[in-house]
C-alpha cells in the first residue's frame, strides 16, 4: 500500500512556520509499515488544493491531510475533500454538540464561525477531538482513503496516535513495522561514504541504505521492513556490521549517539578530564562538551585573537605551521587546566586561496600523543564553527581508547 500526506496552509510556503507534522506522520506511519510515497505542501486555496487531492487520490491508498480544518475563512480542507471526493458537505448536529461542550468545558461559548467545523463530506467518518475544536474525518472513497487531520501539532499528533493508526490497522489490515538503525560517522564525507556502500545503496533490497549528510558528519540510514521489530532488527543487523566494517572508525555511534556523547565516555573510561583552547570559534566545541560531559571537562579559554594566547604562555606570532600552532595551544591548555587530554581549534583567515577561505586547525595533545590536522573551509562562518568544533572532538575521540564493553 501507498500513502501520501498534504500538509495544508500558506504560513507553510511563506516559511512562517515550519511542517514538522509530515515528518511526525512518516515516522508513525513508518511504524506499522506503510510506505509513504509522497509530501506535499499546498496553500489555503480552494482549487489547487482540490487539484492535489486529486491527484494522491490517483496515485495512492492512503491521503492523510492535516490543517484547514479551522473556523475560519481560509480553511477550505473541506470543501477541498468534498469536491475532490464528489460529495456534498452536511452539517453534523453531534459534531457541533462536541464543540460546544468542548468550549463550555473551558468557561466559554463557541463561537458562529466554529459551526463551519462541524461540516464533514456526506458519508465521512468522524473523529471527535477531545483536545481541540477542531474535529477530523476520515473518508472512504472507492479504493482509496482520505484522512483528515488538524494542523495543530499536539492535536494532530493524538488523533493520529489514538484513533488514526488503529483504524489503519483494523480496516486496511495494515500490518508490520519498518525499523530503522541510523549509524553515525564523521571525518568521511558523504561521496566516498556513497562509493563503500555503492552496493547496498543500488541494489533496492530490504532493508535498504542511504546517507543524510549534516555539517561535519553524515548518517547511514538502514531501513528494514518486516512483520514485526524483532524480524526487522535480524534483517538490519548484517547490514549494520558490513557499513561498520567498511567504515571504521569513521563509525562514532548509531540512532541518538552524539559525537560528544562518545568522547564523554571515553574519558570516563580513560579516568581523565578535556580542556580546550578555541581561536576563532566562540566556544562551540567547548559548549558541547561541557554539556555532554560535565565531570569530565576540565575548562577553556575562548580567544578572539592570536594575541589573546600569551595568557596560556603561547606566542602565536612566532613562525611554524597552523598545525604547530595549534598543537601549541593543545599543549598549554592541558597544562593550564591540569588535564589528562587538551585540545585546540584554531580558525585563521586564509586569503591566499581563491576564493578566500578559513583555516582550521585542530589538534590534541596527551601526556603519551599528539596529532593535529589542518582543514579549509569557504562559506559562512557559523557553519565553519559548527564544522571546526565537530572535527576538533573528533580528534579527541581518535586519540582515546574505546570504552570498555
Amino acid at each position: 500500500m501507498k500513502a501520501e500526506v498534504i500538509a495544508i496552509g500558506s504560513e507553510l510556503l511563506l516559511g512562517q512556520i515550519v511542517d514538522t507534522n509530515s515528518a511526525v506522520i512518516a515516522r508513525h506511519l513508518a511504524g506499522i509499515g506503510l510506505d509513504l510515497f509522497y509530501k506535499t505542501t499546498v496553500g489555503d486555496n480552494l482549487g489547487r488544493l482540490t487539484a492535489t487531492l486529486r491527484q494522491a487520490l490517483a496515485r495512492s491508498d492512503v491521503v492523510i491531510t492535516t490543517g484547514g480544518i479551522g473556523p475560519t475563512a481560509d480553511d477550505v480542507t473541506r470543501e477541498a475533500v468534498a469536491a475532490a471526493t464528489e460529495r456534498e458537505l452536511v452539517f453534523d448536529e453531534n459534531l457541533m454538540g462536541q464543540i460546544e461542550t468542548f468550549f463550555a468545558s473551558r468557561g466559554m461559548r463557541a463561537s458562529p464561525s466554529n459551526r463551519r467545523q462541524a461540516y464533514m463530506p456526506a458519508g465521512a467518518i468522524a473523529i471527535e477531538n477531545p483536545v481541540g475544536t477542531a474535529p477530523a474525518f476520515i473518508v472512504e472513497h472507492r479504493s482509496t482513503t482520505v484522512i483528515t487531520l488538524p494542523g495543530v501539532p499536539r492535536e494532530m499528533e493524538h488523533l493520529l496516535v489514538s484513533r488514526v493508526i488503529p483504524y489503519l490497522h483494523g480496516r486496511l489490515g495494515i500490518r508490520g513495522e519498518i525499523r530503522l538503525r541510523v549509524v553515525k560517522t564523521v571525518g568521511i564525507g558523504e561521496s566516498p561514504i556513497g562509493e563503500l556502500l555503492a552496493d547496498f545503496m543500488e541494489k533496492g533490497a530490504n532493508p535498504t541504505v542511504g546517507t543524510l549528510a549534516h555539517l561535519g558528519q553524515v548518517d547511514v540510514r538502514i531501513a528494514a521492513k518486516a512483520d514485526d521489530p524483532e524480524s526487522a532488527a535480524r534483517l538490519i543487523a548484517p547490514v549494520e556490521t558490513e557499513v561498520r566494517a567498511r567504515l571504521g572508525e569513521a563509525v562514532f555511534g548509531a540512532d541518538e549517539a552524539t559525537l560528544e556523547g562518545e568522547v564523554a565516555a571515553r574519558l570516563r573510561a580513560a579516568n581523565t578530564r578535556a580542556a580546550l583552547a578555541e581561536l576563532g570559534s566562540a566556544g562551540l566545541a567547548s559548549g558541547r562538551l561541557a554539556a555532554a560531559a560535565p565531570g569530565q571537562f576540565a575548562g577553556a579559554v575562548v580567544l578572539s585573537e592570536p594575541a589573546d594566547a600569551e595568557r596560556l604562555g603561547v606566542d602565536l606570532g612566532a613562525s611554524g605551521t597552523a598545525e604547530e600552532r595549534a598543537r601549541a595551544l593543545a599543549t598549554a591548555v592541558a597544562k593550564w587546566a591540569g588535564a589528562g587530554v587538551g585540545a585546540a581549534v584554531c580558525l585563521e583567515p586564509s586569503p591566499e586561496t581563491s576564493p578566500p577561505a578559513t583555516r582550521v586547525s585542530v589538534a590534541v595533545a596527551t601526556d603519551s600523543q599528539r596529532d593535529a590536522r589542518e582543514y579549509r573551509f569557504g562559506g559562512d562562518l557559523l557553519s565553519i564553527r559548527i564544522r571546526a568544533a565537530t572535527l576538533v572532538l573528533d580528534l579527541i575521540r581518535r586519540v582515546l581508547p574505546r570504552e570498555a564493553s
